[in-house]
């Protein structure tokens, strides 16, 4: 077998590589979801894709002797998790069945901004001015993105927005996941809720005959989604996270060219400066949290001598 440092390198290199090719996978799942979404239901689509993926997951689960702790998938905030990402995969897939895939991805960017206003605002972090400016900046970029007009917001981008603050409730609760309990295991406990919740929706919407073609295009998208969050794991374990962190916005470049390829798509002029807009005031977050580590760790130096 060969080694991901053979092929991936080392420290920093080893964690951008992993970051670009995991954000290349996420791209190239929601390009074959959308695809899909062409001859299947949403349901369909969680409930199928869900279980190919949770095959997988059993197996890893095996390969690395973690079968016996499957009691802790009802553990209460792995419950919570799970739920709260049910609801944001399944108001993102409609938003992304129904509007550009760059558009949504764009979107989809402003989460770590979501999460530095609620860490400002309910936990009590300290956010300075250049931050908040970089924040109402962001979220200025979303609203070129939407593009609101006299009769109302674009429901379909209203629901890519909405499922950012369940990704961001998501986040915060993950911080909650006991240090006992394995990644893995929170994987699956939120993988199996979401084919869980397809599951329900097959039983609402009624089952659809499905082509070949289609099952196998959500077999390879599980795939793409194992493999997306794998290596999203390996590039925070190997690469610092604020030099890693920005190349997660390589995931517009690859959702641009997707939509370009195969629908056509190429965003307006408010669209492409709200997409400017979203990834430079995400950019400067990460700066300015740079600095902010770099000032806390300088301080502490001090205080220790």
């Amino acid at each position: 077998m060969i080694s991901p440092a053979l092929l991936f390198g080392h420290g920093n290199r080893r964690g951008i590589t992993s970051m670009v090719i995991g954000m290349v996978l996420f791209v190239g799942n929601d390009v074959l979801i959308k695809l899909a979404s062409e001859t299947a239901s949403l349901g369909q689509i969680m409930l199928v894709r869900g279980a190919f993926a949770n095959a997988a997951i059993i197996l890893l689960l095996w390969g690395n002797g973690l079968l016996p702790q499957l009691p802790l998938l009802f553990n209460r905030v792995v419950l919570a998790r799970g739920i709260l990402d049910l609801l944001a995969s399944g108001f993102y897939l409609l938003a992304l069945f129904n509007m550009p895939i760059a558009n949504s991805s764009a979107i989809g960017m402003t989460s770590p901004l979501l999460m530095t206003a609620v860490a400002a605002l309910f936990l009590k972090e300290t956010v300075g001015w250049r931050r908040w400016t970089a924040i109402v900046c962001g979220f200025g970029g979303v609203l070129l993105i939407v593009q609101p007009r006299a009769e109302g917001f674009n429901s379909w981008s209203l629901l890519a927005v909405i499922s950012v603050v369940f990704i961001v409730a998501r986040d915060l609760t993950t911080r909650r996941v006991g240090i006992g309990i394995p990644s893995l295991i929170v994987t699956a406990g939120t993988s199996i809720l979401v084919m869980l919740g397809g599951g329900a929706l097959t039983l609402s919407q009624g089952w659809q005959p499905m082509s070949l073609h289609a099952t196998l295009l959500l077999a390879v998208a599980a795939f793409f989604l194992i493999g997306g969050y794998q290596l999203i794991i390996d590039a925070m374990r190997h690469g610092e996270l604020s030099l890693v962190g920005p190349f997660r916005y390589t995931a517009l470049v690859f959702s641009l060219l997707g939509g370009y390829l195969v629908w056509g798509d190429i965003p307006n002029l408010l669209a492409w400066a709200g997409i400017a807009t979203v990834v430079g005031s995400g950019l400067y977050v990460l700066h300015r949290e740079r600095i902010r580590q770099r000032n806390l760790l300088a301080l502490s130096t001090k205080t220790a001598i």
